[in-house]
């Protein structure tokens, strides 16, 4: 009996969306069959106001005869503000199968115009607007009986909790996040309906300064949004008998400060219990001595609903060890470096005063190192008030750690500590969707490196580091990085915010800034003076990011969204050159932090104009097959003639008569290849070249944040994959190994971050938790794995595998990854002279599956001869092994190498 049916249905890529603001929703959903070669031919979705209203749905869209389920565009009547509706879906297969319809989902519209706002945006009246300390705000209302729901719709320009009846609302921290305020500026949306009740009600609001006015970036610039702090709210509670009532932020709100007198993202926290206010939020609660409030006069059209996955502790992690340094200290070894907060539960005495510290490694001689955080403290403060077992988390502060250390707990035992103390990992509530493993213990825990890594940095923005003063969103960083995160993340809501930022950000000239949100504005240093406030490989995140995001869900809405923003960076870099098709002015990163530098210097030695130039290439090219995405023709036409001249200048500019790189570094060699700017004899010859550059090199890399994403990408594309591999699994510096050996649980900024003899590179800027060379996490899974997308059918609804099996001393590996038609797998491993391969192809999705070294002969699947398999569509013998298509289902692919 065939199993056939539709699950895992999605709103705009989430289960039952809350509080969105986009007016015409895309679906999506999985199928789930038993049978091979399963593939949709028809769907429809139908959409009604309640479950018990799909015999007279408000859209049906009837049988459409198409195989998309995949952000599928709602077609029906407009949807109000404030509603929630369900869906629901039924396909037929290929065999001729009906499904059932789709157990129901639902999605929910916030606030969907200006007009729709009540509240007004409040501050104390009272209090200075430059106080580190909380500030509170509090209003009892009255509800009648019979509630049928209520909702509150809120948002600061600051950092914000909010309590209800004496309880927090919602898991989210730091909400609203961090936008571009002055233009884009989220608020969320929290169902209070079981905390409301009937009579007196207390709500209250804890505001803090956050990215809006608090302290950013190593400049220790303050007041970047606002020279003040605001917040603005409305609940509306809907009654059974239909009517509605509203209870919103006015000058009618009280304001006050409590326990928490200072709570900033880079300094920490300093509580004083002894200050807190028991009940504030609560009815019945005494505020005569409370100051008032005032409106303050902030806009309402740059509001949007939430966008992002909300950051939420995703995880709690307990202390692995006590550690007696040699300067007498206790330390916690928590085992992992992370990015988060440490609770604390224990009894303390009244007055007790306990201050918390975070470092990333302890120094050489074995005590705590705090001097790479530079001007950020990552202190947490704490001083009891003596009124029994403290329970207590820091508010709006998050820091980078590993290691813990506590003082004011002397008398407290090693197992009291243990018990009463952990740590809770903070970051963008995103779905994991990809797994790596390999027989190489080092190599996974590289895997788990790059993930915690991801997580760390993935707190709202994707950020550079998360403990120093800086934790900005570097675009250089994103872009080389985002293919790697959408491996081990849906990823998809958190670049669309990003990405409507950096549009936000983006100059009238083109330029895009180094970092999104653009905290930094026009800053410029003696290293980086030039007008231009951008850089090529960084700027290209305007096209690289919204150019993957497409590649991997397929979201052709934001491509669109964002084809003006890539236009006009391809255009601001034409306008740059002397010559039209190269760039060869302004100040450039270049390959930044590579290990061919000259002494003292953080630049790499490949000519700045060549990377330049080779970026200039990619981001043409998007930008030309984007344009062929979205039917824009002119467009098509007019960037793929601009794409031939860069391409010919380049060759002509960079390459010698020879047909080799003039400049003779890996990173140089690299570009030309991964980014199709050679071909034929040129590019054999500098794969070639590169080979040697590698292996006269010792099998090392010198490679820095432009060339290291790609370097075994060039390598394995050209047929250099053994040394590709061979590279990965070098233990000696410099490597991806190499920090491993020296203890890492995340990656490094530096490759030589602790060196050999247990120093430090320079406390300047030496960040132990910094994503950017995991991006190799990509090459990874797509040429070890095996597991990688036919890049001319977006989504991965045509799947490309092949087992990256080489002569290096690998037995075997596996990569899974939970795509938007489902979960795809690929499994390979060597057995003395026997090759086995396991392939998962989801429902609605086909292959190819490529069987290195392989001959027809002796190709088996699941036991039987290739014609004899159900679900294999072709096969043939090639010159380097077998090549196979077949439709979803699991294969058992056996051969013996030739």
């Amino acid at each position: 009996m065939t199993d056939f049916n539709i699950h895992s249905l999605t709103c705009e890529y989430r289960e039952n969306l809350f509080g969105t603001d986009v007016k015409i929703p895309r679906f999506g959903w999985k199928l789930s069959s038993n049978k091979r070669g399963t593939c949709q031919k028809a769907y429809r979705i139908q959409v009604a106001e309640s479950t018990a209203n799909f015999d007279s749905p408000m859209w049906d869209s009837g049988r459409i005869e198409s195989d998309q389920s995949v952000l599928v565009e709602y077609g029906g009547s407009e949807v109000r503000s404030r509603a929630r509706y369900y869906f629901r879906v039924m396909v037929w297969d290929n065999y001729g199968l009906e499904s059932d319809w789709s157990s129901a989902s639902w999605w929910e519209t916030g606030i969907l115009s200006t007009e729709e706002w009540k509240a007004e945006w409040i501050t104390p009246d009272a209090l200075d607007a430059d106080a580190k300390e909380v500030f509170m705000l509090r209003k009892q209302f009255h509800a009648k009986s019979e509630i049928r729901n209520a909702r509150i719709y809120s948002t600061a320009a600051g950092v914000y909790e909010l309590y209800l009846n004496g309880a927090r609302v919602g898991e989210d921290l730091l909400a609203p996040g961090w936008t571009s305020y002055v233009q884009r500026h989220q608020y969320q949306t929290y169902d209070v309906t079981a905390a409301l009740q009937s009579g007196a009600n207390g709500i209250g609001i804890l505001l803090g300064d956050g990215w809006y006015k608090g302290e950013l970036t190593w400049l220790s610039k303050r007041n970047i949004y606002g020279d003040r702090r605001a917040a603005l709210l409305q609940l509306c509670i809907q009654y059974e008998d239909g009517t509605e009532e509203w209870v919103t932020t006015d000058p009618s709100w009280k304001a006050s400060t409590g326990a928490i007198r200072l709570s900033e993202l880079y300094a920490g926290e300093i509580y004083d219990a002894r200050l807190h206010q028991t009940g504030w939020s609560k009815a019945g609660y005494t505020d005569s001595d409370w100051h008032g409030t005032v409106s303050v006069p902030l806009a309402f059209d740059q509001l949007v609903a939430q966008e992002n996955f909300p950051t939420r502790v995703t995880e709690t992690l307990l202390p692995q060890q006590i550690l007696r340094t040699p300067s007498g200290e206790k330390v916690l070894d928590m085992g992992q470096n992370l990015v988060g907060r440490v609770r604390m539960t224990l009894d303390l005495p009244a007055g007790a005063h306990i201050r918390i510290q975070h470092a990333e490694v302890l120094d050489k001689e074995g005590n705590f190192y705090t001097a790479n955080l530079r001007k950020a403290k990552q202190i947490v403060e704490y001083i009891a008030d003596g009124a029994g077992k403290v329970a207590y988390a820091p508010h709006f502060t998050f820091q980078g750690f590993r290691y813990v250390l506590i003082e004011g707990l002397q008398e407290m035992t090693d197992e009291q500590l243990l018990n009463g103390i952990l740590a809770e990992v903070i970051h963008s509530d995103m779905e994991p969707t990809g797994s790596f493993e390999c027989s190489n213990p080092m190599i996974n825990r590289l895997q788990s490196n790059i993930v915690w890594g991801q997580r760390g940095n993935f707190l709202d923005v994707p950020t550079d580091c998360p403990q120093r003063d800086e934790r900005l969103g570097w675009t250089g960083d994103a872009q080389v990085f985002i293919r790697t995160a959408a491996f081990n993340y849906h990823v998809g809501p958190f670049f669309t915010k990003w990405l409507r930022d950096l549009k936000a950000d983006q100059r009238p000239s083109g330029s895009v800034p180094y970092v999104i949100p653009n905290a930094l504005e026009d800053y410029t240093s003696t290293m980086w003076g030039d007008e231009t406030y951008t850089s090529s490989a960084w700027g290209d995140a305007a096209t690289v990011c919204p150019w993957t995001v497409y590649q991997v869900y397929g979201d052709r809405r934001l491509l669109s969204e964002q084809y003006g923003s890539m236009k006009a960076w391809v255009e601001f870099i034409r306008a740059q050159g002397e010559e039209e098709h190269l760039w060869t002015t302004g100040f450039h990163f270049g390959d930044w932090l590579a290990l061919d530098a000259h002494e003292g210097s953080y630049f790499g030695a490949t000519p700045v104009e060549l990377v330049a130039s080779a970026y200039y290439a990619l981001s043409t090219r998007i930008l030309r097959d984007s344009a062929s995405v979205l039917g824009v023709e002119e467009d098509y036409r007019i960037y793929d003639e601009l794409l031939t001249g860069i391409l010919r200048k380049f060759r002509e500019s960079f390459l010698t008569s020879e047909g080799k790189m003039a400049a003779t570094t890996q990173t140089a060699n690299i570009l030309p290849l991964v980014f199709g700017l050679v071909d034929g004899i040129e590019r054999k010859q500098i794969a070639y070249d590169l080979n040697e550059l590698v292996l006269r090199n010792g099998c090392h890399l010198d490679t820095g944040f432009v060339g290291t994403p790609y370097l075994c990408l060039a390598l394995s594309e050209n047929g250099y994959h053994d040394t590709a591999v061979k590279l990965l699994l070098q233990e000696q510096y410099p490597s991806w190994l190499y920090s491993i050996t020296k203890g890492a649980t995340t990656i490094w900024e530096h490759w030589d971050g602790i060196k050999p003899d247990g120093s430090f590179w320079s406390d300047d800027m030496n960040s132990y938790n910094h994503y950017a060379y995991g991006a190799i996490g990509d090459w990874m899974y797509r040429y070890v794995a095996g597991l990688d997308m036919d890049e001319s059918v977006p989504a991965y609804q045509r799947v490309r595998i092949c087992p990256g099996i080489s002569t290096a001393d690998l037995t075997y590996a596996k990569a899974s990854f939970e795509s938007s038609y489902g979960r795809m797998a690929s499994d390979w491993r060597v057995e003395g002279n026997s090759v086995h391969v396991t392939s998962t192809i989801p429902a609605n999705v086909s292959a190819e599956v490529f069987l290195d070294g392989a001959r027809m002969d002796s190709v088996t699947e699941s036991g039987k001869a290739l014609q004899d398999s159900e679900g294999i569509l072709t096969y043939v013998e090639t010159e380097d092994g077998v090549r196979i298509s077949v439709g979803s289902g699991t294969y058992h692919f056996s051969f013996k190498r030739s």
